[in-house]
């Protein structure tokens, strides 16, 4: 007689590892920094070493404090100093760079377990405690090539979804990038090109982003806001493809993953329409990545052959 072995799902198994997944998106990364670097100089080339030299050292030292395995081998703690570091603007001082570092990778990620266990986002979280703590330094951004400038000063720029008085940038220079804000998240271009990568090699599912991008606009469009203004301005780019795909902090189920990608888009348009913050996403994102256990609670799949839970009267 056959037997039949019975064991816990999964049972369908892929030939890929935590690290291949880190590896690839450090490779999607890529365009992002090399037009940081371009468009802010070596100062951002600089800063972005440091978030991931920080992030790779604070986790390798609470690993050796704690007496548990090396975990820095997955990568994971380089994919949180890049994706800090791009949430970061050109001139911050390094040492905050530093604090956010430890934020990311010891408070949010290692003090609740690990990889997989953190229930946010732990660059995104870094970035609001930064942003909360060191709000000059964290809102004051440079206008593109300001490197090549004589005048030895910072020339600041309002980011483009704050700007009012000053002229704003044609679609051509926001796609590409030229215009102030964060590292990583000025250039469009730059983003979509590591974004599609991760889509066709199939580390993230188009889900999250194409709703999030297709419901900010319909938004836009019923506000009477300019949508391409819209979703190349701020981290829009950057927190769709990026930030609000962690495998860790969204939804599993495909109608889960709908609904925190239409809350953040809402949030995010609330804080963008009526609040007095330079940017939504960061906080919307957070939001939802709390409420991330109730979603997929409201939306696991009943096993089939069960019935349905009756309602306590």
């Amino acid at each position: 007689m056959e037997k039949y072995i019975v064991s816990p799902s999964p049972h369908i198994h892929k030939n890929i590892s935590t690290q291949k997944i880190m590896l690839l998106v450090i490779i999607s990364l890529i365009p992002s920094a090399v037009a940081a670097g371009i468009f802010f100089g070596l100062r951002a080339i600089s800063l972005i070493f440091i978030c991931i030299a920080s992030c790779v050292l604070f986790e390798f030292l609470f690993n050796k404090i704690t007496k548990k395995d090396n975990t820095t081998r997955d990568l994971s703690a380089i994919v949180t100093g890049l994706m800090l570091a791009f949430n970061l603007p050109a001139t911050l001082p390094y040492y905050m760079a530093v604090i956010g570092s430890f934020a990311a990778i010891v408070i949010v990620k290692m003090l609740f377990g690990g990889i997989g266990q953190n229930f946010a986002n732990p660059a995104l979280t870094a970035r609001i405690i930064l942003l909360l703590s060191f709000t000059s330094s964290m809102t004051t951004w440079v206008k593109p090539f300001y490197y090549l400038s004589d005048n030895t000063d910072i020339i600041a720029g309002a980011t483009t979804i704050v700007a009012e008085n000053e002229q704003l940038p044609s679609y051509l220079d926001m796609f590409i990038g030229n215009r102030p804000g964060s590292l990583g998240e000025t250039s469009a271009l730059a983003l979509l090109i590591g974004g599609l990568f991760l889509i066709f090699t199939k580390v993230i599912s188009p889900v999250i982003p194409v709703t999030m991008l297709g419901s900010y606009s319909v938004l836009s469009l019923i506000a009477g806001e300019d949508i391409l203004l819209q979703l190349f301005s701020g981290g829009m780019m950057l927190g769709a493809f990026f930030m609000a795909t962690d495998y860790s902090t969204t939804p599993i189920t495909k109608k889960g993953k709908v609904i925190f990608a239409l809350g953040v888009s809402l949030v995010t348009f609330l804080i963008r329409s009526y609040g007095n913050l330079p940017e939504g996403i960061s906080y919307a994102i957070l939001l939802m990545n709390i409420l991330t256990p109730y979603i997929d609670k409201w939306t696991r799949p009943r096993p089939f052959g069960t019935e349905k839970e009756a309602k306590n009267v």
